[in-house]
């Protein structure tokens, strides 16, 4: 006789994956491992390298930088000089800009380096300039002023 006590399920029971038993010795779910356990979705990422310390960390660190304090010269040689400016002109970070020779973005240093000869008397305003440079322009009737930095 049928009552509440003794009711035979209609539905057949669902398979409980990866616990084990007597489905054979991996049971279910590949090999287990962390794919298989709750929690962890769909790939994991590349730079996971599986719970030991990451390869970043294991490398040991190496140098210094300086980079905080680098100043950085944008080079203007004297041939470039003579070809672009004519006698008497005053060369500066804006008349540089202006005839092309440097592209200025943010604070520029500029040096001036002694390839090529100089023929015109030409006004030298610079950060910073070679010897030759210097001994080139004051030979040819110019004048160097150097900017110093505040």
């Amino acid at each position: 006789m049928l009552s509440l006590s003794n009711l035979e399920s209609t539905s057949k029971r669902r398979k409980r994956i990866g616990r084990g038993g007597d489905k054979g010795g991996t049971s279910g779910k590949g090999h287990k491992g962390q794919k298989a356990r709750s929690g962890v979705s769909g790939e994991l990422k590349g730079w996971f390298d599986g719970g030991q310390m990451g390869l970043a960390r294991r490398l040991p660190k190496r140098g210094f930088s300086n980079n905080r304090f680098k100043k950085e010269f944008i080079i203007v040689n004297l041939q470039d000089l003579e070809n672009k400016f004519s006698a008497g002109d005053t060369v500066d970070l804006k008349s540089l800009v202006k005839k092309g020779l440097i592209k200025a973005h943010g604070k520029v240093l500029i040096k001036i380096l002694g390839f090529g000869a100089l023929s015109k008397s030409l006004i030298v305003v610079a950060d910073k300039l070679s010897k030759s440079a210097k001994e080139q322009i004051e030979k040819a009737g110019g004048k160097v002023e150097l900017v110093r930095e505040a």
